[in-house]
């Protein structure tokens, strides 16, 4: 017991200066990493870099100093840099193999860097989700869901995928269908429609609004109404026409059909 104990002092002698030096670069190191991704950043924003550019190569810097940094703290411990090497490479296939969706996922977020199908701010449909695209990051990109919620996709899939892109051109068409009774007078139905579109202040009058009837469905008439507004305005328009709407054909006489339920008494 002894002997045992004796000999884990030694080792403890003579290894805790190489673990207290490993650890103090370990700390030291990402301290400094931190400064210079910061640093990085700041300088790539006052040369007006894109800052969906900002965050990606800000995002690979700090992975690959990381990397550098593992390997250091690695060798400080005695373990030779040349034997993990060694192992890394004959390693290589099978990580290789394990991390294919890593990188696919890293090359989707090259390919993004490189299109630019989207950038941080845009409002975009992609993967059955919409929403603002928050931060492009190496492997996967962070959007903000329209109800504030956190969606991340990975590159790989974004990618390959469709993207629906509603921020690029600025401006965007509102769809409403709006239905009335076949009892209403069709010309009527549309001043009431064009009236509401054109006086809200954040519709576009160019291009113009589109009012015309869209179909003759079974219980009603349905207008197509096609206001355009600023991107940023989508929703204003769209909810602030539905009530409008519904107010202004109260008013005018021209009813919105609706089920009717029918309550039939049964008489003995």
């Amino acid at each position: 017991m002894e002997e045992y104990i004796e000999k884990i002092k030694v080792l403890l002698i003579e290894y805790t200066p190489n673990i207290l030096t490993a650890l103090a670069i370990l700390i030291i190191g990402l301290f400094i990493i931190n400064l210079m991704v910061r640093t990085s950043r700041k300088v790539m924003q006052k040369r007006g870099v894109d800052i969906t550019l900002q965050q990606f190569l800000g995002n690979l810097l700090g992975w690959i100093l990381k990397i550098l940094l593992f390997i250091t703290v690695i060798a400080k411990l005695g373990v030779a840099t040349t034997s993990f090497a060694a192992i890394l490479a004959a390693a290589g296939l099978a990580v290789g193999l394990a991390l294919q969706g890593s990188l696919a996922n890293f090359a989707g977020g090259v390919l993004i860097m490189i299109f630019k199908p989207f950038k941080v701010g845009d409002l975009v449909e992609a993967q059955g989700e919409i929403g603002v695209v928050k931060e492009i990051e190496i492997f996967t990109t962070k959007f903000t869901g329209l109800s504030n919620r956190e969606i991340i996709i990975p590159n790989g899939s974004l990618s390959n995928g469709n993207i629906i892109n509603f921020s690029t051109e600025g401006t965007r068409r509102v769809d409403l269908v709006i239905g009335v009774s076949y009892d209403a007078d069709i010309k009527k139905t549309k001043q009431v429609l064009t009236d509401v579109v054109t006086s809200h202040a954040k519709v576009l009058s160019d291009p113009k609004p589109t009012i015309a009837v869209l179909e003759l469905a079974d219980s009603s008439v349905n207008f197509a109404v096609r206001p355009w507004c600023n991107t940023a305005d989508y929703w204003t328009v769209y909810f602030d026409c539905m009530e409008n709407i519904k107010e202004e054909l109260d008013k005018a006489g021209i009813e919105i059909p609706y089920p009717h339920r029918v309550n039939i008494s049964k008489t003995e």
